[in-house]
């Protein structure tokens, strides 16, 4: 059994989803939709989490973690072409987008 790969650094993004489009979102937001493979193409992504709001129906979070702050900047300079592509083509799924931060996990001391 692989063993799992440590993230370091977070993105969290909050979404507002228009009416009727749930579905959708959550299969091109999910882990294994279309931006979790693109990220996926990238050396140091870990994984996407979704997760949706139990008071709020259309509010969603993602996750998405990676080794480290600069693989992700890596990933997004070599990439960004590619983002605004994905970012245009899915937009009409969202009435608002947020990057809510971006964050290193705090090392144990122990």
């Amino acid at each position: 059994m692989a063993t799992p790969v440590e993230w370091r650094y977070l993105i969290i993004w909050e979404f507002r989803v228009r009416a009727g489009m749930e579905a959708l979102f959550e299969e091109v937001y999910g882990p294994q939709g279309d931006w979790a493979r693109f990220f996926a193409r990238g050396k140091g992504f870990v994984r996407t989490e979704l997760n949706h709001d139990l008071k709020d129906s259309r509010r969603y979070l993602t996750l998405d973690f990676w080794v480290s702050r600069e693989a992700y900047e890596n990933f997004r300079r070599l990439h960004a072409p590619e983002y605004g592509e994905l970012d245009r083509k899915f937009e009409e799924l969202t009435e608002k987008e947020l990057e809510i931060g971006k964050f290193e996990k705090v090392a144990n001391t122990s």
